[in-house]
């Protein structure tokens, strides 16, 4: 059995993922949430939508001016929520990437990933 499986740094770098993980797929949801009620033309004085929209607008501010806002018919077409979902997205996979790279390995599981790299 490998060593590297049984490391003291395993579970921790697996919980960690875990948390990670959790904390994006519920801002995924809220963004999700706020996309189709945009397009839906919820109401925004509605308790839910509101809540939604208060909770989520932290979250799309930085992505506000990159693209317009689409109108049709009363619904809106928030590319900005979409470009925030991606972007939180890569984020989210960025910091699994650099828990994993904390995870301990033996010398020849590193020699083994180093020459399959080079190849």
């Amino acid at each position: 059995m490998d060593s590297s499986f049984n490391s003291s740094t395993t579970k921790p770098l697996y919980r960690g993922t875990q948390i990670v993980w959790y904390i994006f797929g519920i801002l995924e949801v809220l963004l999700l949430f706020r996309f189709v009620l945009k397009l839906l033309a919820a109401n925004g004085g509605a308790g839910f939508t509101s809540f939604i929209y208060d909770v989520t607008y932290i979250f799309v501010t930085p992505f506000i001016s990159v693209f317009r806002v689409s109108y049709l018919d009363g619904s809106v077409f928030e590319w900005t929520t979409l470009l925030a979902m991606l972007v939180y997205w890569i984020l989210a996979i960025g910091i699994i990437k650099l828990f994993v790279m904390g995870k301990t390995v033996s010398t020849p599981e590193a020699a083994v990933k180093m020459n399959n790299k080079e190849s």
